[in-house]
């Protein structure tokens, strides 16, 4: 999965700039696939976005608005088939004045509002999930009319049972996380959070990171290979609904 981050030579503000940030990230999904890999884009202007514009001098309307309609650019796309989710969107993961808080808050919901309609998962970039943020989003998802079928936790810590409230955790591959996400069960997906840049190679995992965590997990006995495909094929078929080709 391609997720969509900001880039540092394309700040947001227009539209136009958000239209040329995606599509720097659908060519990279190219590139991928024309090299043999089996390619699926997220797109949405992320959180972060919202805020960013906000310090570069934007007024809050006007950042909000700026923000919408990159929601609907990327619910455009995935009415075309060019993305498979939308996100990551959600909320800021760090502290921020009420007004913008409860604006972001309105501007997730318009991005599930937009999800739904557009018929796609979306991916969620939030504060850390602790049980009581996992229902605070499960009653804001609810309300917007979007299945929790459909809603993927990023960076989740491994909660796999009833306190998600339904969303799916994302869960970063580290051993820890891994391991005590396979003991609970084997509704999870896990994630590098991987981000390509050269002068942080490996941030945050590798991509090679989730197979041999697979492995591991494994090779421990913690999952069978049967459970293994669950994690990785059943689950992603069930979220995003594609086949996963052998």
């Amino acid at each position: 999965m391609v997720v969509h981050k900001p880039y540092r030579d394309l700040p947001p503000g227009t539209l136009e700039r958000t239209r040329e940030a995606f599509a720097r990230t659908l060519t990279l999904a190219d590139m991928a696939a024309a090299a043999g890999a089996q390619v699926r884009v997220a797109l949405a202007p992320h959180p972060a976005e919202f805020t960013e514009m906000m310090k570069a001098g934007m007024a809050l309307e006007d950042a909000a608005r700026v923000y919408e309609q990159g929601l609907v650019l990327a619910a455009e796309h995935a009415r075309a088939g060019t993305c498979t989710a939308m996100g990551e969107v959600g909320r800021p993961h760090y502290p921020v004045e009420p007004p913008v808080w409860e604006r972001a808050n309105l501007l997730m919901r318009r991005a599930l509002e937009e999800a739904r309609d557009a018929g796609c998962a979306v991916l969620l970039h939030t504060e850390s999930a602790t049980p009581e943020v996992f229902l605070d989003l499960a009653q804001r998802i609810r309300a917007a009319g979007f299945p929790l079928e459909k809603a993927v936790k990023h960076y989740s810590p491994p909660v796999v049972g009833p306190e998600n409230q339904g969303l799916w955790p994302s869960i970063i591959a580290s051993h820890d996380s891994a391991e005590e996400a396979a003991r609970q069960g084997t509704r999870f997906l896990l994630e590098t959070d991987y981000i390509d840049e050269p002068e942080r190679p490996g941030a945050v995992l590798g991509p090679k990171t989730v197979p041999r965590r697979t492995l591991e997990l494994v090779q421990k006995g913690l999952l069978s290979e049967e459970q293994a495909w669950t994690v990785h094929g059943e689950n992603p078929r069930r979220i995003y609904g594609w086949d996963i080709a052998l």
